[in-house]
């Protein structure tokens, strides 16, 4: 995105809750002084709009306001108990689409931690719109809970490619993907492939898989080996507050939630309402949030300002309560000022890097984005309910359905086969999952014979799911359970 050659650019800005209007008013005070040419839109979201009555904590004159700037720099948003459903934070970033969610890490000149020294200076980037975090979640028993994990092929592909691009962007040679993907090799699997189908279009950057629980290992161990680290939603949310720990903590974490179509900057950390309106919290990660805002209007200029001058600060000493302790640290109010006044200054022992404009993913906007050749229908997996042993419930099961089109093959409990007997031990509690497969002819399941075999299952259970079990273009689209063959 260019700047327009004549006039301001609006910014919708969101002062949020806590101590989101200190931070975001430090961060407006020095994007001002560094001459950006910048037209604030103030609008509201979070704590006190979820107070008025409005679930979604985002009111219309809101989205009103980011439909027409596209940007948006934001303050951290509460979700009060009590008050509202979902979180406002994560409404915006679905809402918007803004798929990828842009961590940089960087040791801070001035800012003691057990890494000083090592040269971290890296990038995690998380998809930001699915996996876990879509939210979808029900009791399926009194006892047991269900969430979906729902990663998409294209959501995968598109962000490792912006990964990638944002490497490129920003003169780095190396993009690690993290993932669990050994374990879940459909949801997980989904996004490793994706990574290993994008490599190769990028011969100028070096990939690498990691396991996440090694990468976590990896990032306390020798973090300074990862340059730019892609990951899932979870896992993602996970590692960057674990990277922000390397370099002194949340108060120096800026971030970025960018889509195709709308920006939202942010600082990492929440709204710490117990030192709101004291002038002691550290303004860093929001300043640093508005100088990633800053380079995707294009205003390189004024971002590199911005930041020599908070890394001139920060070696002058001046330093803010979280890093020295509250009774002798420098005030919000006091710590910009000498931010704003450093402005024009530059570091002499630190590299601020030089960005290119960062070149987005455009994919096939169609909605069946995967078209597999050819598809078939083998069987029903049927969630059930019993208070039953595995075996009491199978032979139950295989009398009530025997002349049906299904026949049972096994039944799991948590994720482990335990009906027909194994020889395991393995405790069960009331949820099964009873998979049947097609007696004759597989490759189509009507509505009837689910119907039918829904109504042999009701006559004496409850069941509260079921999963049609699919082949596409030959292989297999389920995973088999622990000890199924």
């Amino acid at each position: 995105m260019s700047p327009e050659d004549k006039g301001r650019i609006p910014v919708t800005l969101i002062p949020g809750d806590g101590v989101g209007p200190e931070v975001v008013r430090a961060a407006r005070r020095v994007v001002e002084a560094a001459g950006a040419p910048i037209e604030w839109e103030i609008h509201e979201a979070g704590a006190e709009v979820f107070k008025k009555g409005l679930p979604s904590g985002v009111p219309q004159d809101t989205m009103n306001s980011i439909s027409k700037t596209r940007v948006v720099l934001k303050g951290p948003l509460a979700t009060p108990v009590g008050f509202g459903e979902k979180s406002a934070n994560v409404t915006l970033r679905k809402l918007f689409e803004t798929y990828a969610n842009v961590r940089p890490v960087r040791e801070m000149p001035g800012v003691p931690t057990p890494y000083s020294g090592r040269g971290i200076d890296l990038v995690v980037v998380r998809e930001n719109v699915e996996d876990l975090y879509a939210g979808i979640e029900y009791m399926q028993t009194p006892g047991v809970a269900q969430t979906l994990k729902l990663i998409s092929v294209k959501g995968s592909e598109k962000i490792v490619r912006f990964a990638f691009e944002y490497a490129r962007s920003e003169g780095r040679t190396k993009v690690a993907c993290a993932t669990k993907a050994n374990i879940m090799k459909f949801s997980e699997g989904t996004m490793k492939r994706a990574f290993e189908k994008a490599a190769p279009d990028y011969p100028d950057i070096e990939p690498w898989h990691v396991i996440v629980d090694n990468a976590a290992h990896q990032l306390v161990k020798r973090p300074e080996q990862f340059d730019v680290l892609v990951t899932t939603n979870m896992n993602g949310d996970i590692l960057s507050d674990l990277t922000s720990a390397l370099i002194g903590g949340l108060g120096f974490a800026p971030s970025a939630n960018i889509g195709n179509e709308v920006a939202i900057f942010e600082a990492v950390h929440g709204s710490a309402p117990k030192y709101a309106g004291k002038d002691v919290i550290n303004p860093t990660a929001v300043i640093l949030s508005s100088v990633m805002m800053l380079r995707y209007l294009g205003l390189y200029e004024e971002a590199a300002a911005v930041e020599h001058a908070v890394f001139v600060t920060l070696e002058s000493g001046v330093l803010t309560g979280d890093v020295v302790g509250y009774d002798r640290g420098a005030a919000t109010t006091a710590y910009t000022d000498a931010i704003i006044a450093n402005l024009g200054k530059r570091t002499q022992h630190w590299a601020i890097r030089d960005v290119k404009p960062l070149q987005l993913p455009v994919l096939d906007a169609a909605a069946d984005y995967v078209r597999p050749a050819s598809r078939a229908v083998v069987g029903l997996d049927v969630f059930v309910e019993s208070p039953l042993s595995a075996s009491e419930l199978g032979a139950s099961l295989m009398e009530l359905t025997h002349d049906t089109k299904l026949s049972l093959k096994m039944i799991s409990s948590r994720g482990t086969k335990v009906f027909p007997p194994t020889g395991a031990m393995t405790e069960t509690g009331d949820h099964f999952r009873c998979r049947f497969i097609i007696k004759e002819n597989p490759g189509d399941l009507p509505d009837d014979d689910v119907h039918e075999l829904l109504l042999r299952i009701s006559s004496k259970y409850r069941w509260m799911h079921i999963e049609k079990l699919q082949e596409f273009d030959g292989e297999l689209g389920f995973t088999r359970d622990q000890g199924e063959n």
